[in-house]
């Protein structure tokens, strides 16, 4: 996947405060202030280069480990927002204090936080059945939003003319957020794609727009805050998912705690 050509002047410059963790860096923010500080972002980032976000967790970590290729995408982004409660965990354990930001949570306080500057969002990904009651239930939680477009792309991998059209479409709708759920890895290489091509806020939002949509259930609460959202998720899609967990799992816990407190 092709995500260095273009505008590259804001990658690598992280937006955030950071910690090391895993071999990458992992942004330090309150969950309120990272979606205050993408709402000022996409207000005003008119004729700006572009700003990649993304979400990351214990698999993002444990694909990394092995993956150079993600592992460099992430480490030009422009904030890497820790979306996973053994991060905060591990993290704490070193003495680097982090907050959790979820996707999903982003996602909706984004949404509402921006209505008030009138932020023009994008949606990229999914299906277009999920797509439709995506629109419908933001639309729905927060009366005056302003979703300006909204596309899903093949599964395949697309041709320079097709991302070429996708782009124009994206730039053509006056977006500034574009959110991307494509799953991982592959939304992380497209949001650095779009934020070399394009003055947009792009964020890598995962599995939020199944939840909000109502197409994939999402953990209950407690069961977030006690930090098992992952075995949820194992327990509700097991088949799809049981490699990520076992191995991905342990790969995390090898890549975080190998080098003790300097990691």
């Amino acid at each position: 996947m092709d995500a260095t050509s273009g505008n590259e002047s804001q990658q690598g410059h992280s937006i955030f405060e950071n910690v090391p963790l895993g071999g990458l860096e992992i942004a330090v923010s309150h969950p309120q202030a990272a979606a205050v500080k993408l709402c000022t972002l996409a207000a005003n980032i008119s004729n700006k280069s572009g700003v990649s976000i993304h979400l990351v967790n214990a698999y993002t970590i444990s694909l990394a480990a092995r993956d150079r290729n993600y592992a460099d995408v992430l480490a030009r982004s422009s904030g890497n927002l820790p979306d996973g409660k053994p991060l905060v965990w591990i993290s704490n354990l070193k003495g680097r204090p982090l907050w959790q930001v979820r996707g999903p949570s982003l996602f909706g306080n984004v949404m509402d936080i921006g209505r008030n500057s009138n932020v023009k969002h994008f949606l990229l990904g999914s299906t277009n059945d999920t797509l439709r009651k995506l629109n419908e239930e933001l639309t729905s939680r927060y009366p005056g939003i302003e979703i300006v477009g909204q596309l899903s792309p093949p599964f395949r991998d697309q041709s320079p003319s097709e991302l070429a059209a996708q782009d124009k479409f994206i730039s053509d709708s006056e977006a500034q957020i574009v959110w991307v759920g494509l799953g991982t890895p592959k939304q992380d290489f497209e949001v650095l794609r779009l934020a070399n091509r394009l003055p947009v806020v792009a964020v890598a939002v995962g599995a939020a727009f199944d939840f909000v949509a109502g197409t994939k259930k999402e953990a209950p609460v407690w069961i977030r805050k006690i930090g098992f959202e992952w075995l949820f998720r194992l327990l509700s899609e097991p088949r799809r998912l049981w490699r990520r967990y076992l191995f991905g799992n342990f790969e995390f816990l090898r890549a975080t705690l190998r080098n003790g407190r300097s990691s």
